[in-house]
């Protein structure tokens, strides 16, 4: 029987995060021991209060251990807490699985993702399939690592010129088979307990964004195989904590923390000389689709204020200066 450990880290979407929970709960997950971990990340609108609360009127008891934290650490170090905790334990867990607030399980996902792990010695990172709430298409949770080139295309935002780039795409499509892939969303992810705690789990630097792309581009540096299993499946409310949508419905500004872990990760896993390149293909093709879409009268794929913050979070740091403010 593998030992599972659930890490679900919230802030301000309690009651997502309970549904969560409670979908994890709601299953038998056969053949595996499984414990969850709900992490507050002090939500300013009383979430862990409510949590408490909730969690002793249901009688969650030994099944489920609440973090009520004073501070906001983010998606990795807030799991880092509960990895870390794990870690010095006499006997950490198998495997686990990280499980956005803003996700459920459908059926029997944890134990599907841990058979699959089980059954192939050299992955140790599993994804589940994902579709949005109401809706039976799946959305796209299986990707490859970002580089120069996708960030153009991306930034572009022009058909003939992604299609040259097609094979640089990051997001892979959303009715994907059961294969190997570069990285898969962290909204349902499970990993080798005992791979991630010899990389030193997330890197604390990112706070929000990159991290898991970060961690499994480690992952897949030492050798070990990252698997999009289609048979495991999530439903999820994309963005619920964050408000910021891989396909959003108008035009908004990204938080400084985006623009922050972007350079970050380029930096450390390719290079300054890199990094400075891929800024330079993202502020290169937003001026190129900025003047794209003024001839045909659309509105430009970058986010508001983009040169302004990109200036400020993304390319100072790579020039040696000071972050900006905002």
């Amino acid at each position: 029987m593998a030992e599972i450990a659930v890490i679900v880290v919230n802030y301000n979407a309690g009651e997502l995060a309970l549904a969560a929970v409670e979908s994890v709960l709601a299953h038998t997950h056969p053949g595996h021991d499984v414990h969850v971990h709900l992490v507050d990340n002090a939500s300013p609108n009383g979430d862990g209060a409510m949590l408490a609360e909730v969690a002793a009127a249901r009688g969650w008891g030994a099944r489920v251990t609440l973090h009520l934290e004073r501070v906001n650490h983010g998606f990795g170090r807030g799991n880092n807490l509960v990895l870390e905790e794990l870690a010095r334990c006499a006997m950490p867990p198998d495997y686990v699985f990280l499980l956005n607030p803003d996700a459920q399980l459908e059926g029997e996902t944890i134990a599907t993702l841990a058979n699959f792990l089980a059954a192939h010695p050299k992955a140790a990172v599993a994804g589940a399939r994902a579709r949005n709430p109401g809706r039976e298409a799946p959305v796209t949770a299986a990707f490859q690592f970002p580089s120069a080139w996708s960030v153009l295309s991306s930034a572009i935002n022009f058909g003939p010129v992604a299609r040259v780039l097609d094979r640089h795409r990051v997001a892979l499509d959303p009715d994907l088979p059961t294969q190997r892939v570069d990285w898969v969303s962290g909204a349902a992810v499970m990993a080798r307990f005992d791979v991630w705690r010899e990389l030193g789990f997330f890197d604390p630097e990112y706070f929000l964004y990159y991290e898991e792309v970060d961690l499994m581009l480690r992952t897949a540096r030492t050798g070990w195989e990252c698997w999009h299993v289609a048979e495991a499946r999530i439903v999820h409310v994309e963005g619920a904590s964050t408000d910021v949508k891989s396909v959003a419905t108008e035009r908004k500004r990204h938080p400084a923390y985006l623009y922050h872990s972007w350079q970050h990760y380029f930096r450390k896993n390719h290079g300054r000389g890199y990094a400075l390149l891929s800024a330079a293909a993202w502020t290169g093709g937003a001026i190129v689709n900025h003047l794209l879409v003024r001839l045909r009268g659309q509105r430009p794929a970058a986010p508001k204020r983009f040169f302004e913050d990109f200036w400020a979070e993304g390319w100072r740091p790579l020039l040696g200066l000071a972050p900006g403010r905002r």
